[in-house]
């Protein structure tokens, strides 16, 4: 029996799977919150039933159909938040 082993199994820093794990579990938690089935989050969202269910089943989608979902979530300000942070290459680079 192989194990697959994530990086993120061991060390703090999240890596390509553990983030869309997570990020699909987020996806599936709110949709159960709001008290939508996958068909009607697709209906209500413009993303086809398939490509939702692949995408809560393998965290693969397109980037515009994540962007139809997180409209349909209510959660489209979540994405201003992406890439703002300024990249820390050295100790000088931190405004503390």
């Amino acid at each position: 029996m192989n194990k697959t082993f994530d990086i993120s199994d061991f060390v703090g820093v999240p890596s390509v799977e553990s983030t869309l794990v997570s990020l699909t579990e987020r996806v599936r938690a709110r949709r159960k919150e709001m008290k939508l089935s996958q068909k009607r989050l697709a209906e209500r969202s413009g993303v086809s039933y398939a490509s939702l269910r692949r995408f809560e089943s393998t965290g693969e989608i397109s980037l515009v159909s994540l962007i139809n979902i997180a409209a349909a979530l209510g959660c489209m300000q979540d994405f201003e938040q992406l890439f703002r942070e300024p990249k820390v290459t050295s100790i000088k680079d931190l405004k503390l």
